[in-house]
């Protein structure tokens, strides 16, 4: 007897005036297991074989699916496996952050095509965005001398910034980035370059990436917590990014807590568990283009700064895995962020034994409680590129309902 493979995937549904939403299920569906036969993806989605069938017609021809073959399995006739098509669909993410702005280009299943990144200039985003517009062009200008057909198959723009946005803050503050957030910049992007431009946090773009390529690719409730200059928490409920009203969702480095030198006195948690409090521990200057390698140099050496940091940072980082565990129940909990894997494993190793919470059930399941993530200074401009695509084919259940997803801000020349 042959046995029966598990597949992952959303349901369909057979009721009418959803065409869309199955549609994305069933992209889903091919994205997160690969190649699959019709008979396949009826039983996963919960869809008619006849809806199956007019679905996948569909999508072949509009360039997004293919046939790849058959798979012969026992007596009965061969089945047609189908896989998405990589150019079916592109899009770009752009990350900004206090010093530095990336670009990068990516196909429907997530294949890196371009990337580059530029300096911002110190005159604010009046000044940057020039910059940033020119490193979107030159992106676009890469993925077309690639793929001649790139352009007319990209489905959108995506930014990500750090947060929190809309929240008053002293200009003069290096952890906020409030001229940048109080500029125009949605609008001023999509105006420039024609496309749909939506906003998210760095953290939402980060989970949006491990969504996509990394430890939280197929799994449905996952909390990202996202070690960048500041900290903070992509939230993955029901399959979905949660950016929350105004997308500040996930802004865990604006808790409060208890400065150690200083009895009753309270700062922002990411004051001692970020990049920028590390890069203040190593004297090193958060601005210098050779950030990430000089402190994946510091954590090989075991410089004693980077290890005295390591046990105050997981011990904070300790407590908030138990109040995020508490509070959303998730899968697993993923630390990642533009920092060397190499300090992100010390950290979840420092950060055992994990304190007590309503999640320790997880230790008999597959997904461990608290797993290392991506580490890579360009994993937020990754999974800003990979928005678009999620925007643009994801399963969403407000789809169903015609609601429009309140992820972050979107403007459209």
């Amino acid at each position: 007897m042959n046995e029966m493979r598990q597949i992952r995937a959303k349901s369909g549904t057979n009721l009418g005036g959803a065409s869309a939403h199955n549609r994305r299920v069933m992209i889903d569906a091919l994205r997160v297991n690969g190649a699959l036969s019709r008979a396949d993806l009826a039983r996963a989605t919960q869809l008619t074989p006849q809806t199956v069938s007019n679905i996948i017609e569909e999508l072949s021809r509009d360039g997004l699916v293919m046939s790849q073959g058959v798979l012969r399995k026992g007596r009965g006739q061969p089945a047609t496996l189908y896989r998405l098509v990589p150019e079916g669909a592109f899009a770009i993410g752009l990350q900004i952050d206090r010093h530095v702005t990336r670009a990068i280009a990516v196909n429907l299943v997530g294949e890196v095509l371009a990337r580059m990144e530029a300096n911002l200039p110190e005159g604010g985003p009046a000044e940057g965005v020039e910059v940033v517009l020119g490193l979107v062009e030159r992106a676009r200008r890469e993925l077309s001398g690639c793929i001649p057909q790139a352009e007319e198959r990209l489905v959108g723009l995506s930014i990500a910034m750090p947060g929190p946005f809309g929240i008053s803050a002293p200009y003069g503050d290096p952890w906020a980035m409030t001229a940048w957030q109080n500029f125009p910049l949605v609008q001023t992007i999509a105006e420039g370059t024609g496309l749909e431009v939506a906003l998210q946090n760095d953290a939402a773009a980060a989970a949006t990436a491990e969504k996509l390529l990394g430890a939280a690719h197929g799994v449905d409730h996952a909390i990202c917590v996202y070690l960048g200059y500041g900290l903070g928490a992509g939230l993955i409920i029901n399959g979905e990014l949660y950016g929350g009203a105004y997308g500040n969702a996930g802004e865990i480095g604006m808790v409060l807590a208890l400065a150690p030198d200083d009895a009753g006195s309270v700062a922002p948690l990411e004051h001692f568990a970020s990049i920028a409090s590390l890069c203040k521990a190593l004297e090193l200057d958060p601005a210098d283009p050779e950030l990430f390698a000089l402190i994946a140099d510091a954590v090989a050496r075991a410089d004693p700064r980077v290890e005295d940091w390591i046990v105050k940072a997981a011990e904070r980082l300790r407590w908030t895995v138990q109040l995020l565990e508490s509070v959303f129940d998730p899968q697993t909990i993923i630390l990642c962020g533009g920092a060397p894997r190499s300090l992100i494993e010390k950290l979840v190793e420092r950060m055992q034994p994990l304190l007590s919470s309503v999640s320790e059930r997880q230790e008999r399941l597959p997904q461990p409680r608290l797993q290392p993530g991506l580490g890579d200074p360009w994993a937020v401009a990754l999974g800003a590129a990979a928005e678009p695509i999620s925007r643009a084919f994801d399963p969403r259940f407000s789809a169903i309902l015609k609601a429009r997803p309140t992820s972050g801000y979107m403007f459209r020349s």
